[in-house]
């Protein structure tokens, strides 16, 4: 199985860091009493977040898998995988 190529994976990374921050925040509006309705709205954007992470890396993986055998990306944009995975959900 093939790795998320590295500028790809920074990307990703950086991603999931922010949905980390945002999940930091989640908890503190919870422990803040903060209201139910604000809590969901900034819970859903992390759950979000987390998706299109997963979707990146998903849409990475199949890029390398369209790969045809000289190695050319057949003008495959990682942006339209991930388009394409995120009309899915």
């Amino acid at each position: 199985m093939t790795s998320v190529p590295a500028e790809q994976a920074k990307k990703i990374a950086n991603r999931l860091r922010r949905a980390q921050g945002q999940l930091a925040a989640v908890l503190a509006m919870v422990e803040d009493g903060r209201e139910c309705r604000e809590v969901v709205t900034q819970l859903a954007a992390v759950s979000s977040a987390i998706d299109r992470a997963g979707f990146a890396v998903i849409a990475s993986a199949m890029k390398e898998c369209l790969r045809d055998d000289t190695g050319d990306d057949q003008d495959i944009e990682l942006a339209d995988l991930e388009k394409l995975f995120m009309s899915l959900s």
